[in-house]
């Protein structure tokens, strides 16, 4: 076999999150997609769930010329599928699969599972049958395709990603074995479950055992089809050296490559768009806080927030909140801060009142009234309006509970403001009805102080949009950026002589987190974000041009090749396997 790098003819890659926007893998796919489309013009194809039969999917426009034929065929297999385009930059080929009718088939499924792989599915349960039937509908859609139009003369790449797609992988293992499979696991799922249970993860990493660990946390079934699928694949990989550890501790199996997750800067404006959005999200974050709180905070409030899952260890939201609690009784706090929390909670729909005072302002806009209205009291009947929505279970809600018990309630005289936005930010919230990306724009500064972050696409995208950002050295992000700036430094070192940068000042601020530094961690939040607020308006653009240079650094054109790598590994595998059969 030749020494130079295999690289496949055709591509198929399957996860949750195709055409479904539900977390951070459906960034990693929806950026990285026109990077691969660019060169495997529609031999790259995604796979993903179909939850809209009965009404419009944004993210997909369905082509029924496209494949028309194999998708007569695949009916007659047994599979209901819809092929069309991803909405999304490169508009890659996507067949959406519907996996209910497989449901009637699920125990023997599972039992073939056991037979051929020994993956333990008795203990399942909530999203686990979902998630499996999706993944052997994929599996079962990726062998009717090679079958009709492929054959063992292509190099075929099947990637799957996290434990939702495991047993897509082994079908293909099994009844295809020509294809080579690739396995991401984004984060494992006993790795996440005993962060998120309140384990200490990193200190005793080296003394847990992944299938004793799911044993006492219930998490047998998820375990179980990760770490088979991670030893059965032709390629296991991971998106950080965090990640990497983790995988070689709790499923016995050190991944082949690590595939760090990059962005295309193809989402971020530029010039005076870049101008004339920030401006726009700024003044839409702020006349939403001023309408909520009856107060009157102008243009130089320092807004900064933190965003993704409502993990509230896990994304740091417990520090972040005691950062500010801390900030809040800091008398050399001299300017106003509003800090957001952006992460989707159990919510029933916006505030009415709210909406209310927004309309008011929206109709003199609008009609291009120069005298806005302002409000001098708090919407009532909350004595403390800190939240955009209503909440189902307010009293059991998690960041309004910790607010109570700080006693922030955004007084007038307070300087630092929190407002807890319990929603997707797709631009249809029903309060500020931007994008998250947009309202991203008018952000000031972004803390993530994360406790368990395999990588970390939030504080990327926020450099990205030239926002610096606070994150930790539990997030692979994290532990790249530091990395980055080291080589910085030391460049900077040998062409001017100087063993520190010139700048104090970086976009990106990486702080060191452990198991047990909590205390530690918050201070050193509230010092940073007091810093900031510090800082004259041309240290502030430096901050913001290192931030956006970091990221450069980031973007898939760099990430690549460590794909490339996988595929070559995966082929090879491949290729013995056939050899030997």
């Amino acid at each position: 076999m030749t020494n130079k790098p295999l690289t496949p003819d055709f591509i198929f890659e399957s996860s949750w999150e195709v055409c479904n926007k539900v977390g951070g893998i459906y960034t990693v796919l929806s950026t990285r997609a026109k990077t691969l489309q660019d060169v495997f013009t529609d031999r790259i194809v995604f796979i993903g769930p179909d939850f809209w039969q009965d009404k419009e999917n944004p993210l997909f426009a369905e082509d029924k010329k496209l494949w028309s034929s194999w998708r007569r065929s695949a009916a007659s297999e047994g599979l209901s599928i819809r092929i069309g385009r991803w909405q999304i930059p490169g508009r890659p080929i996507v067949v959406l699969v519907d996996f209910r009718p497989f449901f009637a088939q699920k125990n023997d499924i599972y039992g073939t599972l056991w037979t051929n792989f020994q993956v333990d599915s008795l203990h399942a349960y909530g999203d686990y049958d979902e998630a499996s039937m999706f993944s052997y509908a994929a599996g079962r859609v990726v062998e009717s395709y090679y079958h009709a139009f492929l054959g063992e003369d292509k190099r075929v790449i099947y990637q799957a990603h996290e434990w939702m797609t495991g047993l897509g992988a082994l079908y293909i293992k099994k009844h295809v074995p020509a294809i080579a499979t690739i396995f991401t696991t984004h984060a494992t799922s006993i790795g996440r479950s005993i962060a998120g249970n309140g384990k200490p993860l990193y200190d005793y990493l080296f003394a847990y055992n992944g299938n004793q660990m799911a044993d006492e946390l219930n998490m047998q079934s998820k375990h179980s089809i990760e770490r088979q699928t991670a030893h059965n694949v032709d390629c296991f990989t991971t998106v950080s050296d965090v990640t990497a550890r983790e995988c070689f501790e709790l499923l016995d199996k050190q991944p082949d490559v690590v595939l760090p997750n990059g962005f295309e800067m193809d989402f971020v404006p530029k010039g005076a768009t870049f101008v004339s959005r920030r401006r726009k999200a700024r003044a839409r974050i702020l006349q939403v806080a001023n309408a909520l709180m009856g107060t009157q905070l102008g243009d130089d409030t320092l807004i900064i927030a933190t965003s993704g899952r409502y993990e509230w260890k896990n994304k740091g939201i417990d520090v972040y909140l005691d950062a500010l609690n801390r900030l809040r009784r800091d008398d050399s706090l001299k300017r106003d801060v509003l800090a957001l929390v952006e992460v989707p909670g159990w919510q029933a729909g916006p505030r009415q009142d709210l909406q209310e005072r927004l309309s008011t302002l929206n109709s003199q806009l609008k009609t291009q009234n120069s005298k806005l209205s302002t409000f001098n009291s708090p919407l009532s009947p909350l004595p403390d309006p800190i939240c955009t929505h209503n909440l189902h279970e307010p009293g059991a809600d998690r960041v309004t509970g910790a607010l109570h018990a700080y006693g922030i309630n955004n007084h007038p005289s307070s300087r630092v403001k929190v407002i807890f936005v319990p929603c997707y930010l797709d631009g249809a919230d029903g309060i500020f009805n931007m994008h998250y990306y947009d309202l991203l724009l008018g952000l000031d500064l972004t803390i993530y102080p994360s406790y368990y972050e395999p990588w970390g696409y939030t504080p990327l995208e926020s450099i990205a949009f030239r926002v610096p950002c606070l994150t930790t050295t539990l997030a692979g992000f994290g532990l790249w950026a530091e990395d980055m700036k080291a080589e910085s430094l030391k460049s900077k070192a040998k062409s001017s002589g100087s063993q520190k940068s010139v700048l104090d000042i970086d976009g990106v601020e990486v702080i060191q987190r452990s198991d047990y530094n909590f205390n530690e961690v918050s201070e050193r939040i509230a010092q940073e974000i007091l810093g900031y607020s510090t800082l004259t308006p041309k240290e502030v653009e430096v901050a913001r041009k290192a931030a956006h240079a970091l990221a450069q650094k980031a973007q898939w054109k760099h990430f690549i090749r460590h794909y490339y790598q996988a595929y070559d590994i995966a082929l090879r595998r491949a290729a013995a396997r056939q050899e030997e059969l």
